[in-house]
């Protein structure tokens, strides 16, 4: 049950959350759901990785030529959604997107591992491939490109940083009683409201 004196902050109860499902979910607990909508309106949401969450925001990276690239660059917008069931918890995240800073960029990829660098320079991300071998080929040439030194960040690979108007925690109740608690972003602070289930 999400208790009444839950935080003011937002980001101090998905701290607890997510610290907690890194305990307990088999699997990624940083996984979450990315929804964007496309330049026809429709929208499309995929699986991507947190991979940093400060008082602004919620970071990821992806490549800028990649079907979601494309449409968060024409649509700064995007809803993320948090499914840890190992703990029967959601979170969900609405709000405008930034690209984060070449500093920050730079920074996380150089920590990703060099075969994870090679394939974001190998990868036309979301474009048509005629077959593995193709994949593999590309792979190979971008290997023997950057054998040497550090492999540098392509300019089309970089991040976004959602930063959030509206977080809703949801927790599993018993006969579907379920506990529903929102934040929204008022200017500086947040208000809290909860929902029937």
């Amino acid at each position: 049950m999400i208790r009444d004196t839950t935080p003011g902050d937002p980001f101090k109860l998905f701290d607890t959350w997510l610290e907690e499902a890194g305990e307990s979910e088999i699997n990624d607990p940083t996984a979450m759901s990315l929804a964007t909508v496309g330049p026809d309106g429709m929208p499309s949401s995929r699986m991507v990785l947190l991979k940093g969450v400060d008082s602004r925001g919620f970071v990821f990276y992806t490549n800028f030529e990649s079907r979601k690239g494309e449409q968060l660059q024409a649509n700064m917008k995007a809803a993320l959604l948090f499914h840890w069931k190992s703990l029967r918890r959601c979170v969900r995240i609405e709000g405008e997107v930034e690209i984060v800073t070449c500093e920050e960029a730079d920074a996380y990829f150089a920590s990703r591992p060099r075969q994870s660098q090679i394939g974001a320079w190998a990868s036309q991300q979301s474009r048509p491939l005629e077959g593995r071998f193709e994949l593999e080929k590309r792979v190979a040439i971008y290997a023997a490109k950057h054998a040497v030194g550090t492999v540098p960040r392509p300019d089309y690979w970089s991040g976004f940083r959602v930063l959030p108007q509206r977080i809703e925690f949801w927790q599993d109740g018993a006969f579907r009683l379920h506990d529903r608690l929102v934040y929204n972003r008022s200017g500086e602070s947040w208000t809290t409201e909860r929902l029937y289930p």
